[in-house]
C-alpha cells in the first residue's frame, strides 16, 4: 500500500489515456451485467417455476380456449389439490405501448394454487365483492402511479372495442425474487358477463398438486380423459411450460448474447492493448527503479499494480452502473418483467476484471521483470 501514491503518480501523468482506459473498462463491464440483466429475464420463469403445479392448456394451441366444465373433472383426478383457471385479456390501457399482462382470474382458488403472490385480507376482500374490482403488481401500479380505489378504463381487443372499467381494490406482494410484479387481475364472472361470444371458455387451467412425485401420472391421465374430445388437452408441469414459452425468445437471446459477447471481447482487448502499451512506455524509468535497488519482484508487481487498478475501477464503476439502471426496473414496459443484476453477477463481473487487469498487465509485467538494468537504461 505505501506504493500507491507512486502508481496514482504513474496513472494520472496521462490523465486522457487514463480516463479513456477505464472508461472502455467500464463499458466494458457495464455491457457484463445487462448481458446477465437480459438472460435471467429470459430463464427466470423457468427457475422460479413450480415442478408440482401443472399447466393445461388446448392441445391445438395455447390461444384456443377450453370448457369451464372441465374444472369438475379434473378436481377428481387423484393427486389434485386445486385447481384454478386463466384467460388473456389483451386490452389497452391508454396507448398500446401500455402494454402489461391482464387476466381475468378464479377469485375462489387463485391464492390457494399460487400462495407466493401474496394479498392483505382486507383487499381481497374489497376484490371479491367489487364485480368490477381489480388486484395489479407493484411495478405496474407503481409505472403508472395507480393508487387503490383509483378507477381504471381498459379497451378491449380481443372481446371486442369496447372500454371495461375497474376499480382498483388491492395491490399483491410476492415472497419470492423474480416473480412477476406486472400483472393485471380482475373477476372471470365480469369477463363471463359482458363478452359477446365464448361464453363457458376459459384460457387454461393450473393445478396444484399434493406432491410433485403425482406430476407425471396425473398429466397423462388429464390428457388420456379428454382424448378424441372436441377440446383435447395438452398437461405439462409449470416448469416444463416456462421452458417451451421461454425457448420462443430463444433467438432473440441467442442474438443478444453473441451480438454482446463480440462487443464485450473486443472491448477487453482494446483495453488490454491500452495497458500494455502504458507499461512498455516506461520501461526505461522501470529500469531506473532496478538500477537503484528495487528487486525483480517488486517491478512485476508494480506493473500488475498498476493494470489490476485500472481494471477493478473499470469494472466496479460499469457494474454500479448497470446496478443502478436495474433498480429503477424493466425499461421494456412489461417485456422483461424480471430485470434485475443479482449479487452473484456482481462478483463474477469483479473477477473478470480481475483476471482481465492480471492477463493485461501479466506479460509487460514479466518482460520488465526479465529485463536487464543496461539495456533498459539505453532507452532512457
Amino acid at each position: 500500500m505505501k506504493y500507491m501514491p507512486l502508481i496514482f503518480a504513474n496513472l494520472f501523468r496521462k490523465k486522457l489515456r487514463t480516463t479513456l482506459t477505464v472508461g472502455s473498462f467500464a463499458v466494458a463491464l457495464f455491457l457484463f451485467g445487462l448481458l446477465i440483466v437480459v438472460r435471467g429475464a429470459f430463464s427466470q420463469g423457468v427457475d422460479i417455476a413450480g415442478s408440482d403445479r401443472l399447466i393445461v392448456i388446448n392441445k391445438t394451441s395455447l390461444i384456443q380456449p377450453l370448457p369451464f366444465s372441465y374444472r369438475d373433472r379434473l378436481l377428481r383426478i387423484p393427486g389434485v389439490k386445486y385447481v384454478t383457471f386463466d384467460s388473456w385479456f389483451g386490452g389497452i390501457y391508454q396507448e398500446e405501448k401500455n402494454f402489461f399482462p391482464q387476466f381475468a382470474i378464479d377469485p375462489d382458488n387463485q391464492r390457494k394454487v399460487f400462495p407466493e403472490l401474496e394479498v392483505p385480507e382486507d383487499q381481497w376482500k374489497a376484490f371479491v365483492e367489487d364485480r368490477q374490482g381489480a388486484i395489479v403488481g407493484p411495478q405496474t401500479a407503481k409505472r403508472f402511479g395507480w393508487k387503490i380505489g383509483d378507477h381504471i378504463p381498459i379497451k378491449a381487443t380481443i372481446f371486442g372495442g369496447a372500454t371495461w372499467e375497474f376499480n382498483l381494490r388491492g395491490i399483491y406482494a410476492a415472497k419470492r425474487d423474480g416473480d412477476d410484479l406486472t400483472q393485471f387481475w380482475f373477476q372471470n364472472q365480469y369477463l363471463e358477463e359482458r363478452r359477446s361470444f365464448g361464453k363457458g371458455m376459459i384460457g387454461w387451467y393450473t393445478i396444484k398438486l399434493d406432491n410433485a412425485d403425482y406430476a407425471v401420472s396425473a398429466a397423462k391421465t388429464i390428457d388420456e380423459m379428454f382424448l378424441n374430445s372436441p377440446n383435447e388437452t395438452k398437461t405439462e408441469t409449470e416448469k416444463a411450460f416456462a421452458t417451451s414459452f421461454a425457448k420462443q425468445a430463444g433467438n432473440i437471446e441467442f442474438l443478444i448474447l453473441v451480438i454482446g459477447s463480440v462487443v464485450l471481447f473486443t472491448l477487453l482487448l482494446v483495453t488490454g492493448n491500452t495497458m500494455a502499451i502504458s507499461v512498455r512506455e516506461r520501461i526505461g524509468e522501470l529500469a531506473v527503479l532496478k538500477a537503484i535497488g528495487f528487486t525483480d519482484r517488486f517491478v512485476l508487481f508494480f506493473v500488475l499494480g498498476e493494470s489490476l487498478l485500472i481494471a477493478m475501477v473499470g469494472g466496479i464503476l460499469g457494474l454500479a452502473l448497470c446496478k443502478l439502471l436495474t433498480m429503477r426496473g424493466d425499461p421494456t414496459g412489461g417485456f422483461l418483467p424480471y430485470f434485475y443484476l443479482p449479487a452473484m453477477a456482481i462478483v463474477m463481473g469483479l473477477v473478470v476484471s480481475f483476471a482481465v487487469g492480471i492477463l493485461a498487465g501479466l506479460f509487460p509485467a514479466s518482460s520488465a521483470m526479465r529485463l536487464r538494468v543496461v539495456t533498459a537504461l539505453r532507452r532512457v
